[in-house]
């Protein structure tokens, strides 16, 4: 037998174990009513994917905003580090070379040419 496979016997425990889970959230359901899904809900929930995937940029522009619209609901004026915040300098766009754009361009029609010989 190859080693590393669950046998037929660990895989029926295994789905009773599963069915004996599922009763007992159903139990757990009726018992404590809508407040179950909230503690189901917190156990072994994935993680958002996109969380922590903001640029910098991104995560202080949200952070003024919050800023405002705190102030706003306080009736203070904006904050003044909110208002006087740069925004964040865009990357300067690279461009090729001419001298290099014709070497590119150089080995292109070499490859075009031998594949067209090619066939």
């Amino acid at each position: 037998m190859i080693t590393g496979f669950p046998t037929i016997e660990q895989l029926k425990r295994a789905i009773q174990i599963e069915e004996q889970i599922e009763a007992l959230k159903a139990e757990l359901a009726s018992v404590l009513g809508g407040m179950a899904k909230a503690a189901s809900s917190a156990v072994g929930v994935k993680k958002d994917r996109r969380s922590g995937k903001r640029s910098a940029a991104t995560r202080a522009k949200m952070a003024a905003a919050q800023q405002a619209r705190w102030a706003k609901k306080r009736g203070n004026a904006a904050p003044a580090e909110a208002a006087a915040a740069k925004p964040a300098k865009a990357k300067k766009k690279r461009t090729l070379s001419p001298e290099a754009r014709a070497k590119i361009a150089a080995a292109q029609k070499r490859r075009w040419a031998a594949a067209k010989a090619g066939k």
